[in-house]
C-alpha cells in the first residue's frame, strides 16, 4: 500500500521543497501532496484515508502533524484505517522529540520504511461554547492562557527569520497584557493565569516540562501557574534552561484523564503549537487510539 507524504512547503522554505522533490523521486511508493494553506493538510488526510492510505506521513512542524491527524480523525475509524508517520521539518518539532525521531533525515525515511507501531493516547478538547462549538485532538500539548495568546501574535516573518525565538518576543509582548484568570474544574478545582496540559513529557522548545507524563497512560499531565508575572517569567526562563522546572517556578500538578477550563474573559487555547480558539473547554483522553511509526 502506498504511503501518502502531506507536505508543508513553507517548513524550512526551500530546503524542504528540495528534499521532498528528491524524495519523490527516490521513494515512488510515496505520494507528495503539498498544502497550500492552513488548515488543507486536515482535508488531505481526511481525503488519504478515503482513498485508501495505510500509512500517512506528516512532512512539517507539529501545526501540520497536528492537522493530519485530525483530518484522519475527520473519517468515521479513520484513525484505526490508517497510521501516522512524522517527517519533522518544522522549527521546533516537539512530538518528534518525545517520539525520540533522530535529526538526520536518511535515517528517519529508514525508520518510516521500517514501520515499526506503537499505539498512544490522543487528547481531546471541545471547545469554543454555545454556537461555536468544535472538538479537536492533539498529540503533545495545549495551554490556556499566556501561552497561546504568545502562539497567536508570533510573527510569521520574524519566526522564519529566528525560529523559537519569534516565540519568546511575543511571549513578551502577551507579559504586558492583563492576565485573565482562568477557572481549572477537575480533581482539585482552582484558579490560575495559566495552563498547560501534557500528553507526553515535551513542552514548546523541547524542554522536559510534563516530567513523568506518558504518552501511554490514559491520563493528561496538568501543570497550574496562579500567578503570571516578570518574576515568573524570569523563575520559568531559569527553570527550563536548567531542566528544573519544579524547582524555579511553583507550578501545581496533577494527572487525570479529564479537566475543564473556563473563564469569564476571553482567554485563548492553543494546541501543539498552535491556535485554535478560546475557552471554555473541556479535555477528555482517547486511550490507544493513534498508531504511530516510531525507531
Amino acid at each position: 500500500m502506498q504511503t501518502c507524504l502531506i507536505f508543508n512547503p513553507s517548513a524550512r522554505g526551500e530546503k524542504a521543497e528540495a528534499f521532498c522533490a528528491r524524495l519523490g523521486a527516490l521513494y515512488p511508493g510515496f505520494v507528495l501532496r503539498r498544502t497550500g494553506a492552513p488548515g488543507q493538510a486536515r482535508r488531505l488526510a481526511a481525503q488519504a484515508v478515503r482513498e485508501g492510505f495505510a500509512t500517512i506521513v506528516a512532512a512539517g512542524g507539529d501545526g501540520t502533524a497536528n492537522e493530519v491527524v485530525n483530518g484522519m480523525a475527520d473519517v468515521p475509524q479513520g484513525l484505526a484505517a490508517a497510521r501516522l508517520g512524522i517527517l519533522p521539518l518544522g522549527t521546533v518539532n516537539v512530538f518528534a522529540r518525545e517520539l525520540r525521531l533522530p535529526r538526520q533525515w536518511p535515517a528517519i525515511l529508514r525508520i518510516l520504511a521500517a514501520g515499526r507501531e506503537m499505539t498512544m493516547d490522543l487528547g481531546c478538547v471541545d471547545f469554543g461554547g454555545q454556537g461555536g462549538s468544535q472538538r479537536r485532538y492533539f498529540l503533545q500539548l495545549a495551554g490556556a492562557g499566556i501561552d497561546a495568546r504568545a502562539v497567536q501574535l508570533v510573527s510569521w516573518a520574524l519566526k522564519k527569520k529566528t525560529g523559537p525565538l519569534a516565540y519568546l518576543a511575543a511571549g513578551l509582548r502577551a507579559l504586558r497584557e492583563t492576565q485573565p484568570l482562568i477557572a481549572v474544574e477537575g480533581p482539585n478545582p482552582m484558579s490560575a493565569q495559566l495552563v498547560l496540559v501534557g500528553n507526553g513529557r515535551f513542552y514548546g522548545g523541547g524542554f522536559e516540562v510534563f516530567q513523568g507524563a506518558s504518552l501511554r497512560d490514559g491520563l493528561l499531565d496538568v501543570r497550574v501557574l496562579p500567578e503570571v508575572s516578570a518574576w515568573r517569567a524570569l523563575q520559568a526562563a531559569l527553570g527550563l534552561l536548567t531542566g528544573r522546572v519544579s524547582r524555579f517556578l511553583p507550578m501545581r500538578r496533577f494527572c487525570s484523564p479529564a479537566l475543564s477550563l473556563r473563564s469569564s474573559s476571553r482567554v485563548g487555547l492553543q494546541l501543539d503549537g498552535e491556535y485554535a480558539g478560546e475557552l471554555p473547554a473541556a479535555f477528555s483522553v482517547l486511550r490507544q487510539a493513534l498508531r504511530v511509526i516510531v525507531p
